[in-house]
């Protein structure tokens, strides 16, 4: 089967802003994730584990809830990108993405194969910049001067 060719370019469509944090985050979560993840397959990680001990940390109820939280909170982030309204969404990722700065250098603590983790946090720091850049950069629009409203809404309730 051929695609049929045609000589007009393809167009790229605007991606709404929103969008773009919401993928962003999704993106980072499975960085985060699959770092986690592929770490099973490093040297010894998995005695550790079956020894209670995760690099320094003894497992126990307290880690686990700290590591789910560590991972829910890019998971809402998916969902509050989508969702809040536009000037708590931009407070929202400039907070979050802010605080994960030093979360996300933090894995790099005791990293036997810095290769490896090395890479995991640069990607993870490139997505957590696009975020803030997104964000701080969020486009404005002026009131209009001609809406009878003054670019405002007009509610039919007082």
């Amino acid at each position: 089967m051929s695609t049929p060719r045609s000589s007009t370019p393809l167009t790229d469509q605007p991606i709404p802003l929103r969008a773009k944090l919401a993928a962003a985050w999704t993106s980072f979560m499975f960085l985060y994730a699959y770092v986690d993840i592929l770490n099973f397959f490093t040297p010894g990680a998995v005695q550790d584990i079956l020894n209670g001990k995760v690099f320094e940390f003894a497992l126990s109820q307290t880690f686990s809830t700290t590591a789910l939280t560590l991972m829910a909170v890019p998971i809402f982030m998916i969902l509050l990108s989508m969702t809040l309204p536009a000037t708590m969404t931009r407070i929202a990722n400039l907070i979050v993405a802010s605080l994960y700065i030093p979360v996300t250098v933090f894995n790099l603590a005791g990293a036997s194969w810095l290769y490896f983790y090395g890479l995991g946090v640069v990607l993870e720091l490139i997505l957590l910049a696009l975020i803030l850049r997104s964000a701080w950069t969020w486009p404005r629009t002026a009131p209009s001067a001609t809406a009878p409203d003054g670019g405002r809404m007009i509610s039919a309730h007082p």
